[in-house]
């Protein structure tokens, strides 16, 4: 009998690399470049028990890939698309027909809204939107008899509200509505929405799984294999892949996921706390901070933190903002996140999108905390606060 404990996501992440079997190898796999892949037997052309019969098909770094993150996500099974917008859509399209309704934050992430309205909605599936904050039972009360899928994203883009995953997710199932969650901040590894019930997990591997801004992926994983099929076979028809290359830089990025993820959120909630106590800042938001909306739920539901959150400013301006932005050296100026580098963008304009813009006191920010040493940030925040003031005078 064995003994031994479940290996945590850190280990179970790196020992399918060192596991035994096969003879010498390399400790990753080969990229295999290939559209054609030929066979010595003409009855074995289509015999998909060899292998892949078309380079279309995800060779050995993409199906290492995908069986690590099925591992991860805790999934039956999880497929490769080539952004994590397409992970979204991809779903939509799958399990949406005409005259569908589905559901979801009002501070849902601006490329997925755009996709609502300019492909969905002239397809005759409609959208409707939930208050970013709403309750629960407000959240269910806003399904119809036409609701198909709630689409979740948790904590929600630019200011970070946190829904209870675990109720809505057993609600919708009682009443047969699918859930999609976009789980990007917690990367599959400080929250699973699987096994809180959701039948759609998906997630940008652009962001923390490559860790190295070098690649654009997005992945889909499900638990229940008809749901599944769907997304399969949406993925087929659409011929959406991903290319070698960029498979075998994301399963080379998650091997090391659990260390940059833990570390990164260390470094962002030292940077968050000092903000806190400037009087140029209004608020930060950031679910992990004792005592921000959501904390309670965070600390319920998930075994970390992401690196990024909202910084809201007392009053100013845009160009206030952009002079803070350019006396920062060691922040990049660029979207995206989840990467080694620290960023910062400036995202009240994003705001306007909404059906209900929130009341904020001052501009909003968004910081991205990478693997510098966090003082040296703070130092570097310092020189963009002098730039703030300066400005608003």
């Amino acid at each position: 009998m064995n003994d031994r404990p479940d290996p945590s996501a850190r280990t179970r992440l790196i020992a399918p690399a060192t596991r035994r079997g096969g003879g010498r190898r390399p400790v990753s796999p080969p990229v295999e470049r290939a559209s054609t892949l030929l066979n010595d037997d003409p009855a074995a052309m289509r015999d998909e028990g060899h292998g892949p019969v078309y380079g279309i098909e995800d060779l050995s770094a993409a199906r290492g890939l995908r069986a690590a993150l099925a591992d991860l996500e805790g999934a039956a099974d999880a497929w490769l698309v080539p952004s994590g917008l397409a992970a979204v859509t991809v779903p939509l399209t799958a399990l949406l027909r005409p005259g569908d309704e589905m559901l979801t934050t009002d501070a849902l992430y601006g490329p997925t809204r755009r996709f609502l309205n300019r492909h969905l909605k002239p397809r005759g599936v409609a959208a409707s939107f939930h208050d970013p904050g709403a309750a629960v039972a407000d959240i269910l009360a806003a399904l119809t008899d036409r609701t198909r899928l709630l689409l979740i994203e948790s904590p929600a883009s630019l200011t970070f509200e946190l829904a209870d995953v675990p109720a809505i997710a057993a609600a919708c199932r009682e009443r047969g509505v699918l859930t999609v969650m976009d789980n990007t901040w917690a990367a599959g590894l400080a929250f699973r929405p699987l096994a809180h019930g959701v039948d759609v997990s998906v997630q940008a591997v652009t962001k923390y799984i490559a860790g190295h801004s070098d690649l654009l992926m997005g992945s889909i994983a499900v638990s229940d294999p008809a749901v599944g099929r769907q997304i399969s076979e949406t993925i087929e028809d659409l011929g959406w892949r991903v290319s070698p290359d960029d498979a075998w830089l994301a399963l080379r990025g998650l091997r090391t996921l659990p260390l940059r993820y833990a570390e990164q959120a260390r470094s962002s909630l030292v940077v968050a706390e000092w903000l806190q106590t400037r009087p140029e800042v209004a608020r930060v938001i950031h679910p992990a901070l004792p005592g921000a909306p959501g904390h309670d739920l965070w600390r319920r539901d998930y075994t970390g933190a992401a690196s990024i959150f909202g910084v809201v400013m007392n009053g100013g301006s845009e160009a206030a903002a952009h002079a803070l932005m350019s006396a920062l050296e060691l922040f990049g100026l660029g979207y995206s996140w989840g990467g080694f580098e620290s960023l910062i963008t400036h995202e009240t304009g994003q705001l306007a999108f909404r059906r209900a813009t929130p009341a904020l006191q001052g501009e909003l920010l968004r910081l991205h905390v990478g693997l510098e040493d966090p003082a040296d940030l703070i130092a570097d925040l310092e020189t963009g606060l002098a730039a703030w003031r300066d400005a608003i005078r």
